[in-house]
């Protein structure tokens, strides 16, 4: 069975008109192939058949030269004469016999009548409305060509009709519209099995689950072990609640023959945290089909639900040596290690899988990677300049040589792999650690240049390396001409936030209060939702007014936001945490600003945190609070050369 995308089939040869409907497949297809327009026409003019037409007299009246062709080969060397009206008019004279076919010689097509007033309506699809419709289809007059394979459809053995309608229906028309029309055409034709399943496909497509229920019913009634695979490609719902009508819909099914219909029921089950449920229904799949792949995963998948993770890893190991050709479980175990952190036993079992796969780039990156992640920085080395051998992983390859280089503080290796990146999902990043090198060696021209050099070459990332230009001219106390950068960029770059944000973060609180005011109300106009644009706003407030009560509650927002929410970030958590902390000790409340502080800084210590922290201690008399964290705060944020690990992680 052909599914949607197909175009027309060979139609079943009818008694009569057997050769009639081959020379209409013909004509068609070639159609559907978009050759030229004079190659269709001339197709159209010889499949004219007037064994069809019912004014036989049309010719005389209208005055139209009758074309004899003869299809006997041996009538090649006929003569020709000529023949007029009253005598005087061309003609050309062919012998007659039985497979003759004439054809009428048209001058004027757009001058003819209708192609209902040329031939009668009949009983099986007409050829002159297909090539119609199909002419309608090439002209991207969509409408009037599924229309017209429409109403041809609901014709005697229009089979392939139908198909091409749905087809065309699918392609231009909602899916709902293209469900009714299978489902109508299917109740004319209730013995075409074929419509049955286009019907519960696009019933599930439509997420009409009653429809798709009923039918799939009827399908699992004549052939139990029906194979459901295309009916359910696509058809996986989105939310929740159209996953539970699916399910409800499913449930009174018998599927214990019927594999794929037993992991869709299986996939639902697990998603709703019924993993005793769901076992069932995908070991009956694998009764079925005990080494597909996709099912083992699925049954892994469940079973890390239910039992021990040795257990999972047993059953994955078993699956891999009985299918020791598939990568696909290879994976699942080592990215199944990795998520238990067993980062050692996935690394070796990567470097299995890159002795049976030499030749795939994927499994030869990720054991790269985990080499990387467990330092064994001689196994990465060697995997990546392999890697780097293929054109296509060329640039990824020599971004984590970089990352391996830099972290073995081979800084000047580093450079180099990191200058050679040229992908631009990954030149950004590339570059700017080359910006770090550069700056810890006090070359700030070099560093200059080679954002300049980002600039020119990838346009798109101008308005970041003005960005970090302006951070680099800020650092060396050169706040002015940073800014002058950023407002020089924002001309060139008017609708550009992050240059807009830069600009305004560089603009002192209480000096220049009405330009930030004016640029932050700006940025929060464009994305209401940002939470940098409001607590930086709530910064400026308080800076302004310890008391302001809008600042207050904006920053007081940003700390409850828990940290499971998908607008979590620690960084500005933190942020968020200072700016208050920072009220707060303005106001001399120094034990709200421990309250605030104490806890951040013991598990991820911070500059700034620690110095709010010390001020607090001293305001509170704390000798020996002052003491250790002063000493504590010399040890963690020296910027001396040799410090080189925070220099890079601060930058």
């Amino acid at each position: 069975m052909i599914f949607f995308g197909s175009l027309l089939r060979s139609p079943h040869p009818y008694s009569e008109y057997s050769s009639f409907r081959a020379l209409l497949h013909v004509a068609i297809e070639r159609l559907c192939q978009r050759y030229k327009l004079a190659l269709s026409l001339a197709v159209c003019l010889c499949l004219a058949a007037p064994v069809h037409a019912s004014h036989p007299d049309i010719l005389l009246e209208t005055k139209i030269p009758n074309v004899s062709v003869a299809t006997d080969t041996k009538s090649a060397a006929n003569k020709v004469t000529a023949d007029k009206p009253n005598d005087d008019s061309d003609a050309i004279d062919t012998p007659y016999n039985e497979d003759t076919l004439t054809i009428e010689n048209v001058k004027n097509i757009n001058g003819l009548a209708p192609t209902s007033l040329w031939q009668p309506e009949l009983s099986e699809p007409s050829l002159y409305a297909l090539l119609d419709a199909e002419f309608a289809a090439d002209r991207d007059d969509k409408r009037r060509a599924v229309s017209i394979y429409k109403q041809q459809s609901f014709k005697e053995d229009a089979t392939a009709v139908f198909e091409r309608a749905l087809s065309l229906s699918l392609r231009n028309e909602r899916v709902e519209d293209s469900l009714q029309f299978a489902k109508t055409w299917q109740d004319q034709n209730p013995d075409h099995v074929p419509a049955w399943f286009y019907v519960a496909h696009l019933a599930l497509r439509a997420h009409d689950y009653i429809l798709a229920g009923e039918t799939l019913n009827r399908i699992l009634r004549y052939d139990p072990r029906a194979d459901l695979s295309e009916i359910l490609i696509g058809i996986y719902p989105n939310n929740d609640d159209d996953k539970r009508e699916l399910l409800a819909a499913l449930q009174p099914l018998d599927s214990e023959q019927n594999a794929s219909l037993s992991v869709l029921k299986a996939g639902l089950l697990y998603q709703f945290n019924e993993p005793e449920v769901a076992i069932v229904h995908i070991n009956r799949a694998l009764e079925r089909q005990p080494d597909y792949v996709p099912f083992i995963t699925l049954k892994a998948d469940i079973l890390r639900k239910i039992v021990t993770a040795e257990t999972v890893i047993n059953y994955v190991s078993q699956a891999r040596l009985r299918n020791p050709d598939s990568k696909s479980l290879y994976l699942y175990e080592i990215r199944y290690l990795l998520d238990l952190k067993q980062s050692e036993q996935a690394w070796k079992l990567l470097l299995e899988a890159h002795s049976r796969f030499n030749d795939d780039s994927e499994i030869t990156l990720l054991a790269a990677l985990v080499s990387l992640d467990i330092e064994e920085y001689a196994s990465a080395d060697e995997l990546l300049n392999m890697l780097a051998k293929s054109p296509a992983y060329l640039d990824q390859a020599y971004y984590y040589l970089g990352i391996s280089a830099e972290r073995q503080q081979l800084f000047d290796q580093a450079k180099y792999y990191l200058n050679g990146v040229m992908q631009e999902d990954l030149v950004l990043e590339a570059r700017r650690k080359v910006v770090a090198f550069e700056l810890l060696d006090n070359d700030i021209d070099g560093a200059i240049a080679t954002l300049e050099k980002l600039r020119k070459d990838f346009t798109v990332f101008a308005p970041d390396t003005f960005v970090m230009q302006a951070d680099i001219l800020w650092q060396q106390n050169e706040s002015d001409e940073a800014l002058r950068l950023l407002t020089r960029a924002a001309r060139k770059y008017p609708d550009n936030e992050m240059l807009l944000f830069a600009r305004a973060q560089l603009l002192d609180d209480k000096e220049d209060y009405v330009v930030k005011r004016t640029l932050l109300n700006h940025l929060q106009a464009l994305d209401p939702s940002n939470l940098s644009y409001q607590l930086s706003y709530a910064q400026l407030l308080l800076a302004n007014e310890r008391s302001s009560e809008q600042g207050l509650a904006l920053a007081t927002a940003i700390i409850q936001i828990r940290y499971d929410d998908p607008r979590y970030d620690n960084d500005l958590h933190l942020q968020a945490l200072n700016v208050l902390a920072g009220n707060a000790l303005a106001k001399e409340n120094y034990q709200q600003v421990i309250d605030y502080l104490q806890t951040p800084y013991d598990v991820l210590p911070t500059l700034r945190s620690g110095t709010l922290l010390l001020r607090a201690y001293q305001g509170l008399g704390n000798n020996d609070k002052v003491e250790v964290l002063l000493a504590d705060l010399q040890q963690r944020f020296s910027f001396g050369q040799h410090n080189i690990n925070d220099r890079i992680q601060l930058y």
